[in-house]
């Protein structure tokens, strides 16, 4: 039995094309002119079947080669990073990030908070993804702040920014807004890479700009893993953290869990048969 990386099996299979292909060559070739055998007896129109056949043989063998050959391209293009798909690099990166589960989670929130949805801030990565579904909720007002760089982002991302309605800043600094300016704030994948210093700061900052709630997204203890960008970008790791840890936190901060609006939002869910990959704590905002 062959035991090896993927490569190596990826190369015995090749060799063992190639000599299959080889043998089918020479197979054919021993064959030679089969018509040969029906001449000076037999039937002339079986003759010239069999004989229309060969003729078409040697195609068989450029088909191989060029299987073969799409093979080893597809091989080499998808190990240089070609048709990777977004799922599998989302696994490869970094599978706890919250981004996705905020999507997903719109309907519920929505449902939970009501009017209080009004006006809604979204800080993390991903934020334009988010504030572009956000915007086509009815009676539902969105911005949003992007903590890290965005040079590689799509048109429609930095018309979002050329318009003001999503920041590039620094989240470890207070932000450029008024205080208690949206009823509601949502924050995912931008906390788990903040020291406790800094963290102290950021969630300060963010309960004093929300007028009701905040929402935190943020991935389960254990899962330490983080995407390239993000690592590159946040300068450090990301921290997961446990509920325990959280909730003797928010007590230190004073910010209060916001039990019934969890209630809700975990029924709603339920209902909507939603189970977040990370967890979510809705918090009140100072009053």
């Amino acid at each position: 039995m062959f035991v090896g990386s993927f490569d190596d099996t990826f190369h015995l299979n090749i060799l063992m094309f190639y000599s299959y292909f080889a043998r089918l060559v020479m197979s054919s070739r021993r064959l030679g002119n089969p018509t040969r055998r029906f001449v000076g007896g037999g039937s002339n129109s079986l003759a010239g079947i069999f004989h229309s056949k060969t003729r078409l043989t040697p195609l068989l063998p450029i088909i191989l080669v060029l299987v073969g050959a799409f093979a080893i391209l597809s091989h080499l293009y998808t190990h240089s990073g070609g048709f990777r798909d977004a799922k599998v690099i989302h696994m490869v990166e970094g599978d706890f990030g919250c981004s996705l589960d905020v999507q997903t989670a719109i309907p519920f929130l929505r449902k939970t908070y009501g009017d209080g949805m009004q006006k809604v801030l979204h800080v993390g990565p991903d934020t334009c993804a988010i504030v572009s579904k956000l915007m086509r909720v009815k009676d539902v007002e969105a911005w949003g702040v992007e903590p890290y760089d965005i040079e590689d982002a799509d048109v429609a991302c930095k018309r979002l920014v050329k318009k003001g309605i999503v920041r590039v800043a620094d989240i470890k600094f207070p932000l450029p807004y008024r205080p208690k300016s949206f009823s509601l704030i949502i924050i995912s994948d931008a906390v788990d890479y903040l020291s406790p210093k800094y963290l102290n700061r950021t969630l300060q900052d963010l309960a004093r700009v929300s007028a009701d709630n905040l929402v935190i997204f943020t991935g389960y203890s254990g899962k330490s893993r983080a995407k390239v960008q993000q690592l590159s970008n946040f300068g450090r790791p990301a921290k997961m953290r446990s509920a325990l840890w959280w909730a003797r936190f928010f007590v230190q901060m004073s910010l209060d869990e916001n039990e019934a609006a969890a209630m809700k939002f975990e029924q709603a869910a339920y209902e909507g048969s939603y189970k977040p990959k990370c967890q979510v704590f809705h918090l009140n905002s100072y009053q």
